[in-house]
């Protein structure tokens, strides 16, 4: 979802959140406003950092944090000496946010900071959050200044104007420069098969079992054409969500919603993903899937590409950089990834980089527990955090140790990238960059700032310059700069008026909840036991999972997910607006 997002907080989906959950890889990306944001310097807060006496918050984010140090990182001090501010936090395991938000509103006990995730409606419903409308208006000109005409997209909904939350998992005029997802094969194996077109799934499924054929073992292991990850969550990602994005749909989570008429249905309903599907099933039974794709475990999945023998994925980078760090690690440039916008026939166009216009999104909210006193200080301290100061610092680190400034334009020096590439989690820990975007409201890639350099280090020219000897070579063959060049880019499609329906406030009233959950039960039996099936059993048993997809109150659901689609349209205005 963006579909692409380079912060890449690693986005965490729960079930009642898929409703409104998901993580593509490319782009839903708006237009740049480097002008707007390059002719001045963001307004000072009247106290955003003027009152800088110890304070601490606790806290709760419904994301992993692995490398979180307290703040006792390099770049974590600068923030407590530059605003007093210390933050206790305490981090989801994957798919424990919502249990944890669960016990919060049963015992009436929160963290006076959350990043709730997709389970924001349950705590407006229980009246756990502050309305932060006056708090931004009186204390917070910085995030006045970057939201600016996109105000009325922090509104909760079309009944209730109030902000609840603070979007930190998007950001402002964000453009994407890199693909993240498609399908991606192995650059060994694009280089020994000279650089193949690889655009439909007959291509991908080609190239996979030619090169399968020739090395049916990498370093004394058996090769494996393919593997998914199956586990909890992680099924969308690699086996639900790329359907729709192979048969020419954007990333709205679980819904395919009609561009013209808002009316949302599971996207598994639209009669090409059963096509999809049903080529992943002839790709099992070829052989070329991992057979334990639908029972291994995350660390599994990551051990088989860390090991160099897979040849091809369907997945997000941000789900599979730990292995490639180990690859990275042992000098196998070659095993890392190439990534295509696949999909099932030529007549679709991968959807990754639609225009999602500034998109609302996840993000910070202030618990009622919170007292009048430190809810000022809080939104000061965000001001400041959004502040080009704050940006700066969150984003690139600390000048003279992560960066540097040559003939006014800031540069990483060779070994911090280095460090950064290739041992990104040591780094993280080390230095802190990276870890406080759940804190910061903040432009995206390709917005520069007054001194005309980008705001964020994730941009062509550093781009380029991360890539691998054989990543450079795969790509100059393909006549590319980077592997974006190869998809459609947001030009090509119409700005979708919802933005990016994974980033909603799904409904939290049970008529939702249950049937949604329920939908999710009867996908996630069917949908591997169709793939694993003989192909003269597909049909049966897709068709069951449609029919059991038009019980159980589901219609009457997707229709609440229709009017909800409807209101945040009516309330957000045009795309242009």
């Amino acid at each position: 979802m963006e579909t692409s997002k380079k912060w890449k907080t690693a986005m965490l989906l729960t079930a009642v959140s898929v409703a409104a959950a998901g993580c593509s890889g490319g782009g839903g990306t708006t237009t740049n406003s480097a002008d707007q944001a390059a002719q001045t310097t963001p307004a000072k807060s009247d106290s955003g950092g003027d009152d800088t006496s110890p304070v601490t918050f606790s806290f709760f984010g419904g994301d992993a944090s692995p490398n979180w140090a307290r703040m006792q990182d390099e770049t974590g001090k600068v923030i407590t000496e530059k605003t007093g501010v210390t933050i206790e936090g305490e981090f989801a395991v994957s798919g424990t946010d919502q249990q944890k938000i669960a016990l919060m509103i049963a015992s009436g006990e929160y963290p006076e900071l959350l990043y709730p995730k997709g389970e924001t409606s349950k705590l407006v419903e229980a009246g756990a959050l502050v309305d932060l409308t006056d708090l931004i208006e009186q204390y917070a000109p910085n995030i006045k200044k970057l939201y600016g005409p996109y105000m009325n997209r922090l509104k909760y909904s079309k009944d209730d104007p109030s902000i609840y939350t603070i979007p930190t998992n998007t950001a402002v005029d964000n453009t994407a420069f890199e693909a993240g997802g498609g399908f991606e094969v192995q650059l060994a194996v694009l280089e020994e098969l000279g650089y193949p077109e690889i655009r439909t799934v007959e291509d991908f499924e080609k190239v996979l079992k030619e090169y399968y054929a020739k090395h049916p073992t990498i370093d004394g292991q058996p090769t494996i054409p393919l593997t998914l990850n199956a586990d909890d969550w992680k099924i969308m990602i690699t086996v639900t969500n790329p359907a729709f994005l192979a048969t020419g749909a954007p990333d709205d989570g679980e819904f395919y919603i009609d561009p013209d008429t808002y009316e949302a249905q599971l996207h598994y309903k639209r009669p090409a993903e059963k096509e999809y599907f049903r080529w992943l099933n002839h790709m099992y039974n070829e052989g070329l899937i991992d057979p334990e794709a639908f029972t291994q475990k995350n660390d599994q999945y990551l051990a088989k590409i860390s090991s160099g023998r897979v040849l091809g994925l369907i997945d997000q980078d941000w789900d599979f950089q730990e292995a490639e760090n180990s690859l990275k690690a042992a000098g196998k440039y070659d095993k890392l990834y190439g990534h295509f916008p696949v999909t099932l026939t030529e007549e679709y166009q991968d959807h990754s980089f639609v225009d999602i216009g500034n998109a609302s999104g996840y993000g910070l909210s202030f618990s009622t527990t919170m007292s009048e006193e430190k809810q000022i200080r809080a939104i000061k301290f965000l001001d400041w955090m959004a502040s080009d100061e704050g940006q700066l610092l969150v984003n690139w680190g600390i000048e003279g140790k992560h960066y540097n400034v040559e003939d006014g334009k800031r540069v990483i020096p060779a070994d911090v990238l280095d460090q950064k590439i290739n041992d990104n989690s040591a780094f993280q820990k080390q230095t802190g960059i990276g870890l406080y975007t759940p804190f910061t409201v903040r432009y995206g890639d390709g917005v520069k700032d007054s001194t005309d350099n980008y705001y964020t280090t994730n941009y062509p020219e550093q781009i380029t310059n991360s890539y691998s000897e054989p990543e450079k070579k795969a790509l100059a063959a393909y006549d590319a700069t980077t592997w974006k060049d190869l998809f459609p880019g947001k030009e090509d499609f119409p700005v979708k008026a919802w933005g990016a329906a994974y980033n909603l406030p799904a409904p939290s009233s049970p008529d939702f909840t249950v049937p949604f959950q329920k939908s999710q039960d009867i996908v996630r039996k069917a949908i591997p036991a169709a793939i694993v099936a003989t192909p003269e059993q597909f049909d049966a048993i897709y068709d069951q999972m449609l029919t059991d997809l038009n019980g159980s109150g589901i219609p009457e659901m997707e229709a609440l997910y229709t009017q909800l689609i409807k209101d945040t349209v009516e309330t957000w205005g045009t795309p242009a607006e």
